[in-house]
């Protein structure tokens, strides 16, 4: 295990060494760590002004960058093996709960906001790609399908998710309800196009199939307390 002296908010495993991640922390510093060798991080980033709140390491071949999002309202483009941000991205309004790399698109990434807008970004142009207002309320999650370049989900404080296709945003591309406080975390399966999970203040998790007429599969209620986090395996097709 690994100390900080501060909350932390958000963990991405290294896409070329299976030893290292990143975590992301409450006081905006950003601390690399590898598991053969446990004296304390590698390296430390301390960029962010306020909370780093989310952190994700890009999965495209060919590129080794990592993403981070504040609470300082913006996001950071980092290239792990540099000791300095290489770009930071400024736009949204309000605090970045959320900022994940396209499993598809090199160079993409989304990011999620109080500002109740997802945003798509491309780290070879300056500026925002495209802005979609997708919720009236804070979005707190965001997540790419990884069998559809053009399809991402949000999850807000209003308790619903939305999928939103790329190509045509004026109106979502489903519409799942059922949660009944916040949504923290979203999901998309790594092994089913239209299969995902999410988490809620509600102590619940969900699973979910959008293609279908009634998309709720499941609900799981073995939490006693807000359920923050939910990641699915890569290995195990049924393991959360």
């Amino acid at each position: 295990s690994f100390d900080w002296n501060d909350g932390l908010f958000d963990v991405t495993w290294s896409e070329n060494n299976e030893h290292v991640l990143i975590t992301s922390s409450g006081d905006g510093s950003l601390q690399i760590w590898d598991t053969a060798k446990t004296k304390g991080p590698l390296q430390v980033y301390k960029e962010h002004t306020q909370e780093a709140y989310s952190v994700d390491w890009s999965q495209t071949r060919g590129e080794q960058l990592v993403v981070s999002g504040s609470w300082d309202q913006t996001a950071k483009l980092w290239d792990p093996a540099v000791g300095k941000s290489l770009c930071t991205f400024k736009g949204h309004e309000g605090v970045i709960y959320s900022t994940i790399w396209s499993p598809h698109i090199p160079g993409c990434f989304a990011s999620a906001s109080g500002d109740q807008t997802l945003r798509v970004w491309d780290v070879k142009a300056p500026g925002v790609k495209l802005v979609i207002p997708a919720h009236h309320a804070e979005i707190l999650s965001c997540d790419w399908c990884k069998y559809d370049e053009n399809l991402l989900v949000t999850g807000a404080v209003d308790c619903s998710l939305k999928g939103w296709d790329l190509r045509n945003v004026r109106q979502p591309v489903f519409v799942l309800l059922g949660h009944t406080y916040a949504i923290r975390r979203v999901k998309f399966s790594p092994f089913h196009a239209t299969l995902l999970a999410s988490c809620s203040y509600d102590f619940t998790v969900r699973f979910w199939d959008f293609s279908k007429p009634n998309p709720l599969l499941e609900t799981v209620e073995h939490h006693t307390e807000f359920t923050c986090g939910l990641d699915l395996s890569l290995h195990n097709r049924g393991q959360v």
